[in-house]
C-alpha cells in the first residue's frame, strides 16, 4: 500500500480474531515502524523526539509473556512470563477486546529522559513523542492488513502493580487480526 492509501484505509479496530496469533515478522516490523533505529551514529529512531531524547519504553504483551523493545538490538527482552492481557483489559475499565488481541503494545514515558533537559515543557514534548511513535504502529498495522485501536483509559496505578516497569503507563495499543 501506499502511505495515502493507507491513510485513507485507517480505521480503529474493536473486534480481533481471538485465536489467531501474529507472526515474529509482523510483531518485529510493527516495532521497527513504531521506534525502530534507522541510523545508528545517533540512534535515530523512525519517530521523531524532541532533543533525541526517546523517552518512551514499549512493551509487548502477548500469551506467552511480556516482553520490552530494544531499539538499538531490534529485540524483545522477556520481562514477565504470564499472559496479562485479560487483566489489562479489566483494568482498562473491562474494554474486553484487548484481551481478544494477540498483541497489546504498552507504551511507557520516563519523563525526566526529556524533562532533564526541557524542564516542565519536556512534558509537553514526551506527549508529542508518543504521538509520533503510536501514529507509526497504527499506520504499519493497517500496512499489514492489521486492526489497532489506541486505548487511554485505563487505571494507571493498577497497571503499575502488574507491570513494574520504570516511568508511567501511557498508551495501550492492541493489535491484531480483524473480525
Amino acid at each position: 500500500y501506499t502511505l495515502e492509501e493507507v491513510l485513507k484505509k485507517r480505521r480503529t479496530c474493536r473486534d480481533f480474531v481471538r485465536d489467531k496469533k501474529l507472526t515474529i515478522e509482523q510483531i518485529s516490523q510493527l516495532l521497527w515502524a513504531t521506534y525502530g533505529i534507522t541510523e545508528t551514529h545517533y540512534g535515530l529512531k523512525t519517530a521523531p523526539s524532541a532533543g533525541a531524547r526517546y523517552p518512551l519504553d514499549i512493551y509487548v504483551a502477548k500469551e506467552d509473556g511480556v516482553f520490552k523493545y530494544i531499539p538499538e538490538k531490534h529485540a524483545l527482552e522477556e520481562v514477565l512470563k504470564e499472559d496479562v492481557r485479560e487483566r489489562i483489559a479489566t483494568l482498562s475499565w473491562n474494554q474486553d477486546f484487548i484481551a481478544d488481541a494477540p498483541c497489546v503494545f504498552i507504551f511507557y514515558a520516563v519523563y525526566e529522559r526529556t524533562t532533564s533537559r526541557y524542564g516542565e515543557r519536556g512534558i509537553r514534548y514526551v506527549h508529542f513523542d508518543l504521538g509520533h511513535a503510536a501514529q507509526n504502529l497504527l499506520l504499519q498495522a493497517e500496512a499489514l492488513d492489521l486492526g489497532a485501536c489506541p486505548v487511554g483509559a485505563f487505571n494507571d496505578s493498577e497497571i503499575k502493580e502488574i507491570l513494574k516497569f520504570k516511568g508511567e503507563p501511557i498508551y495501550i495499543i492492541p493489535v491484531g487480526y480483524k473480525l
